[in-house]
């Protein structure tokens, strides 16, 4: 490819159509699908997502380039099966791009709290326009989401029709509830497993509602709690060691001691 620069992307495009080329190409790269490539697909996001939790810009670049070949791979699937192209992809996001931001492209004006109704209302009208059979607001919401950011997307599309708490507060008693039917269920005679899971279950979606009343990302705050134990516990490894000791040999006693110690230094 001697006429194309590296970071042009029709040269993208044609090292994929090599790799994808059933004589000369790459065995793996030929016999992938659409299906087959999902799994890589949501690794390479959450990639993304932890170079950037990391603040690693080389690694932000080097996972986004990743995730941008994972397009390039379904286009040129897409394009083999005569469906569609990568110029298709990028045609249509520019289209729904300008279309769903009449107050940058039209003219239109609008204040800024009225940003999401917005949105959510041209994306109704977008779904009536395209005449799918589906019966539900709910209907086309992806049930692969992870089950954090699934919830969150359900709550958020029933909200705008107006089928929502009101006030935080209302949504933090209702958490409160969904803990207090798990203690209940912890304490009966005999624990219904199959009941006790429906329990938590509960407590984890009033918990994501409660996120998003707080205009928190339920998925981010629970990686950022996640991580911070992350810290925490290595913290208590190497206390631990220092001590000469193996973790799986002390009392609760001592592990709580290192605990509360590594709380009271800063996590990196």
């Amino acid at each position: 490819m001697p006429n194309e620069k590296p970071g042009e992307i029709n040269t993208l495009l044609n090292i994929m159509a090599q790799l994808r080329d059933p004589e000369t190409g790459c065995p793996w790269d030929v016999r992938q699908t659409m299906q087959s490539l999902t799994r890589y697909t949501i690794e390479e996001a959450y990639e993304v997502a932890d170079a950037i939790t990391q603040q690693r810009p080389d690694e932000i670049c080097d996972e986004l380039g990743d995730l941008l070949f994972q397009i390039v791979f379904y286009a040129q699937i897409a394009e083999e099966q005569g469906t569609f192209t990568f110029t298709s992809i990028v045609e249509a996001v520019c289209a729904k791009l300008v279309r769903r931001h009449p107050h940058v492209f039209a003219g239109k004006s609008i204040a800024e709290s009225e940003l999401n109704t917005q949105w959510e209302q041209i994306k109704q009208d977008e779904k009536a326009s395209r005449q799918q059979s589906d019966t539900s607001l709910l209907d086309d919401v992806p049930r692969g989401l992870p089950a954090l950011m699934y919830a969150q997307k359900i709550q958020k599309r029933c909200a705008s029709v107006g089928f929502d708490w009101e006030e935080p507060q209302a949504v933090l008693d209702k958490v409160k509830e969904e803990v207090t039917e798990i203690s209940d269920e912890l304490c009966a005679e005999k624990v219904n497993q199959v009941a006790l899971e429906e329990e938590i279950g509960d407590a984890f979606f009033a918990l994501v509602n409660l996120s998003r009343h707080c205009n928190v990302d339920a998925d981010s705050a629970l990686r950022k709690a996640s991580n911070k134990f992350v810290g925490r516990f290595k913290k208590v490894e190497q206390a631990a060691l220092s001590q000469n000791k193996d973790l799986a040999g002390m009392t609760m006693t001592e592990l709580e001691n290192l605990w509360q110690q590594a709380k009271k230094s800063p996590v990196k």
